[in-house]
This record gives C-alpha cells, structure tokens and sequence, in this order.
C-alpha cells in the first residue's frame, strides 16, 4: 500500500492515513455577545467538506482558550459551553466521514486583538476600540512599531493561564474531539515564552533556556493530566525563528537546536507527536521558502528524538508528500493553503498515486 495512505496508530487511536489538515484561521465567529467564539455554518461547512474530501485528521483553527486569548474578535474559542455544544455537530460529521477531529488549542498573547487579515491588512485595534481589548505578553515587548504595547503577565496570571489551558482541553474532550494540539509556535504566547525575542523576563519564565520552557511544560503537564491516558496530545512548535540562518540579522531567537532540547522535555511530559513549522516571532525575518521547506526541521526532530513529526509548509503535489512520508522524513504531511485551494486534495492523490481514502455512501455509484 502506499506509505501516504496506510492508517497511522497513536496511542489507543487509528488516523485512517497520513494526509492531515493542519489548523487555519478563518476568522468567521461572532465578535460579541453570545455568538462570541462560536463555531457557525461556515466553520461546519470549512471543515466538513475536507473530511468529505478524505483527510484522515482535520485539525481546527487556533481556538482561543479565553477571551483575551484570541487573535481576532472573529476567533473561535473554547471557554464556555455554548462554543462547545456548537462544537459538537461538527466533530460528529467529521468522525461520521471516518475523519479523526482535532482542536488546536491557543493564546495569542502580544498578537492578539487584531483585525480580520482582509480588513485593513489585519490591522492592530487599540484597547480603546471597539471589539479591543489589552493583550498580555510574558514581557513589554511589542510585536512590532505599531502594535499595542503588552501588558506584562506576573506568575500568578501565567499559573492562571496555564488552568485555562487545562480547562480548554476538558470542553475539546467534551465537544467530541479526540485529538489536542497545544499551539506553541506562530509568534503566539507559548512561542513568546520559549524565544529570547520576545522574553525578556529575569525570573523562572525568562533567560535560561530551562526557565524559557516551563510555560510551555506546565501547559503540556496541565493538559495531559486532564486529556485521556487513550488520546494524543500534540504540540504545534516554530522550529527557528529564522534570525540565527540570517548572517545579517542580529536578533537573538528560538533556533533548530531549542526545538530538539525542547522535543526530548516534551515527549518526557506525555506528547505524542510535533507539529513542526516556523517563523512568526519577528517581524521582517528572512525565510527561506520553497516546496517542503520546512521538512528539514521536522526531519532533524525524528531522527534526534525518535518523536513523531508532521511536516508542512508548501507540500502541494501528492508525489511529494508521499516521499516524505515514505522515506520516514516526518509521520504524516499536514496541508494548509492546498486543502483551501482543493478540498478533495486527498482523493485525487489517492487516484494518483493507488491508495484509497474514505468515500461518503452518497458518492457511491449504484
């Protein structure tokens, strides 16, 4: 059978193949009120056509473990019961599909309280404005020039945050998910926490490399202790900020050799599998893009660490993805913007290629 299309075991669950849907934010839930955070008919609709379309694992957009925690007023969130119920109708389609349902769970922390990205370029919005409100950061370091100077978090907000997070994961289980990714990259708080970019802090959260993780480990520890012994749980991680590659850029960031320190602490704490992308702590880092340009770290993470990876980033053809998988270079291939651009990107390589996905009944012929 080809490697892209053999089911994948993780603990007590079977993903029917290797093609994943990795999280993408639609910015499509209700800014106010009672719809705040809530998944609607876009989101059902988002993500049940690529369940149709075969994938064997859709993961969610970063939902925001409080409210404070979103990107945008439009994100989804997960701190209350309503988002759940919603939550739930669309984890049972996907599962109906033979789709695995996984929710990636975030804080955006400096990059919060933003603008839709199609509106004014995702521009910032003061707390002063409507829909705004005051981001929080492990330092007082703004993203960049124009962004909402953040409020510095003490221990006792993070030990808070760090509840949030366990909190979120017991409604995901609730809602009907069965796999948990705690969003550690992208520039977003856990990231802010482990890069020296944007950590600035002189107590147990900030300057060695071993107080620059303890969010990110108290997070994982906090979830697994609530998430089912049976279920994965992952984490989504920028392997480099891309200012070390960069001979002319002397900004001090996250690299490729903390992503594996960090890898071997993560898998000692429970978690199944690294996510592994990059970028999205700096503004104006140099990325050296380009088809499976990402791969590489994720590679480099499985061969020192024996953890499972997904690679992502420009993995568009299925001959491609079927390489990485079949010559061990990452567990499975995560597909962002070529899942938006064909839903059904998963039974066309599989007509390619001679593997099978899931078919829905109705597309049978008699």
């Amino acid at each position: 059978m080809t490697s892209l299309f053999t089911p994948y075991a993780i603990r007590s669950l079977t993903v029917p193949n290797r093609i994943w849907m990795a999280a993408m934010c639609q910015y499509s839930a209700g800014p106010e009120g009672e719809a705040t955070g809530v998944p609607t008919d876009w989101h059902f609709a988002h993500l049940a056509a690529r369940a149709t379309g075969g994938a064997g694992l859709i993961l969610t957009e970063a939902t925001a473990v409080s409210p404070e925690g979103r990107i945008s007023p439009y994100d989804l969130g997960i701190w209350n019961d309503t988002q759940v119920a919603a939550f739930r109708r669309i984890t049972s389609f996907l599962k109906s599909q033979g789709s695995v349902a996984g929710i990636q769970l975030a804080h955006a922390g400096r990059k919060a309280s933003a603008e839709r990205t199609w509106v004014d370029r995702g521009r910032w919005i003061r707390p002063d404005e409507p829909y705004g409100w005051q981001p929080v950061a492990p330092s007082a370091v703004p993203f960049d020039d124009s962004a909402t100077t953040p409020a510095e978090l003490s221990a006792q907000q993070i030990r808070h945050l760090v509840q949030r997070f366990a909190e979120a994961a017991v409604r995901a289980l609730a809602a009907g998910f069965e796999v948990v990714e705690i969003h550690g990259a992208h520039g977003y708080l856990i990231h802010q926490f482990l890069s020296p970019h944007s950590n600035h802090r002189t107590d147990e959260y900030g300057g060695s490399f071993e107080n620059r993780i303890r969010f990110a480990l108290e997070v994982v520890e906090a979830v697994r202790a609530v998430w089912p012994e049976e279920l994965p749980v992952f984490f989504r991680v920028s392997a480099t900020d891309w200012l070390s590659e960069n001979p002319e850029d002397d900004r001090e960031g996250w690299t490729a050799d903390d992503t594996v320190r960090l890898a071997k602490e993560l898998q000692a704490r429970g978690v199944d599998l690294m996510d592994v992308s990059t970028g999205g702590i700096a503004p104006g880092a140099r990325i050296e893009t380009g088809p499976g340009y990402q791969v590489p770290f994720a590679e480099r993470v499985r061969e020192e660490t024996e953890m499972p990876v997904a690679a992502v980033g420009m993995i568009t053809e299925p001959a491609q993805a079927q390489e990485i998988v079949a010559s061990g270079r990452a567990d499975a291939v995560l597909l962002a913007r070529e899942l938006l651009r064909d839903p059904y990107w998963p039974r066309h390589a599989s007509a390619a290629l001679g593997g099978e996905v899931h078919t829905p009944v109705q597309y049978h012929r008699a």
